[in-house]
């Protein structure tokens, strides 16, 4: 085993032979959006993600479902795997089978096989201080899954977040390996914040990060503002209390943004300050159009951030 549970890393990674190992990761979750075709692109998106972040290719998957039989169509379930089966195809991922399970809420992820040199994994605890950081998608999407799950947003900021979840994370991983990024991680769950604590303290390093930099999905603090904040933010808010101090000019909804956890984010990537702006230059001329320098990698105390404006 070269890569564990001991880092909180993204996917494990498992020695074959030399010149080989396996990447391994699994991620399940509950729809964040009506459209059953669009709820498996997004979940295929996500579980594929932590392939990319450790700077592997994702080869093969087995489907994971858990749907009610009496309450749901069989058309829908079909759909779901038809949205995974495609998001899978572009990734040039394989799925072989799976699993299916009668559970009173629906469910839906992929376990993911991919393949990296022994030698080139890309995990969350290389990050060296002077490091500037870059992260590649805005954030916003639980917030905006909140607004929507609640009647408060309208179909087109549905459109723009499923866009934002379905956009695989291939280009940032490519180009992140041929300029030699230290570390990184995928931005998920536990929000920016969370994710940049795990590489902060993985690596023995701090973080600081500017707000103003960070790419939000449009209207994503507005939102925020009118009390649209999934349970999720204020949890990791709670564990990160002690771990991370702001900027007295930042405001409380500018820092629940921070925290707001993601679905299919983007790659979180520290690289060399001098390779930085030129990485930065090809992501944004290969269309990855949000990502943006947010903050760099200093020598303080290993796990702790500072948010500046």
């Amino acid at each position: 085993m070269l890569v564990g549970t001991s880092h909180a890393d993204d996917a494990g990674v498992y020695k074959l032979t030399d010149e080989l190992a396996i990447i391994q990761t699994i991620d399940i979750f509950t729809p964040l959006v009506d459209d059953p075709y669009k709820f498996g692109q997004i979940a295929a998106a996500n579980a594929i993600s932590d392939i990319y972040a450790m700077g592997g290719k994702p080869l093969t998957a087995l489907n994971f479902i858990g749907y009610p039989k009496k309450h749901l169509e069989i058309e829908t379930v079909i759909e779901i795997l038809k949205g995974g089966a495609d998001k899978a195809n572009e990734a040039g991922t394989v799925i072989l089978g799976g699993h299916s399970i009668m559970d009173p809420e629906v469910k839906y992820g992929l376990a993911v096989t991919g393949v990296v040199h022994p030698e080139k994994i890309i995990t969350n605890a290389g990050a060296q201080p002077g490091d500037k950081l870059i992260l590649t998608k805005p954030i916003g999407t639980g917030i905006l899954a909140t607004a929507i799950k609640f009647g408060k947003a309208s179909p087109e900021v549905e459109d723009m977040i499923c866009e934002c979840m379905t956009t695989l994370n291939k280009i940032p991983s490519v180009l992140m390996q041929e300029f030699g990024a230290h570390a990184c991680t995928d931005i998920t769950g536990y929000g920016l914040l969370g994710h940049a604590h795990e590489m902060a303290a993985a690596s023995s390093v701090s973080i600081e990060i500017q707000s103003s930099k960070v790419p939000l999905l449009k209207d994503t603090q507005e939102y925020c503002i009118k009390g649209n904040i999934p349970g999720g933010a204020y949890t990791n808010k709670e564990y990160l209390d002690d771990k991370v101090s702001f900027d007295s000019s930042i405001t409380e909804s500018e820092q629940l943004v921070l925290y707001d956890p993601q679905t299919s984010g983007g790659l979180l990537i520290s690289i060399h300050r001098d390779k930085a702006e030129e990485l930065l230059s090809r992501l944004l001329k290969e269309e990855v159009q949000d990502a943006s320098i947010i903050g760099e990698v200093t020598a303080g105390a290993a796990g702790q951030m500072v948010v500046r404006k």
